[in-house]
């Protein structure tokens, strides 16, 4: 079993930052890869970017390039997404997922509102 709880959420103005973490307990933490996903009002789930598990290889959503970066603290167990530039289009909740097993996303944290005022 993996938890993993998101923090850092928050309401920001347009053109403003805002840096999430996701911590993981439960299993070792640098054996698997993660990602992040949003989903806004009304819209179904959507990825936002992964990391491997080394931290080596990060991948990122068409809209949000340039503007987050993933990056992870295996000492710390954490997983973070730095968002800079902030688009009320990216409103939503955001969700951090680790890819234990096989190719899928097994566990999700309960995610954290990022709300971005125009």
């Amino acid at each position: 079993q993996v938890q993993l709880v998101e923090s850092g959420g928050g309401l920001v103005q347009a053109g403003g930052s805002l840096r999430l973490s996701c911590t993981a307990s439960g299993r070792t933490f640098s054996n698997y890869a993660m990602g992040w996903f949003r989903q806004a009002p009304g819209k179904e789930r959507e990825f936002v970017g992964g990391i491997t598990w080394s931290g080596d290889n990060t991948y990122y959503e068409d809209s949000v390039k340039g503007r987050f970066t993933i990056s992870r603290g295996n000492a710390k167990n954490t997983v973070y997404l730095q968002m800079n530039s902030l688009k009320p289009e990216d409103t939503a909740v955001y969700y951090c997922a680790a890819q234990v097993t096989g190719p899928t996303y097994n566990y999700w944290g309960q995610g954290t509102q990022v709300t971005v005022s125009s």
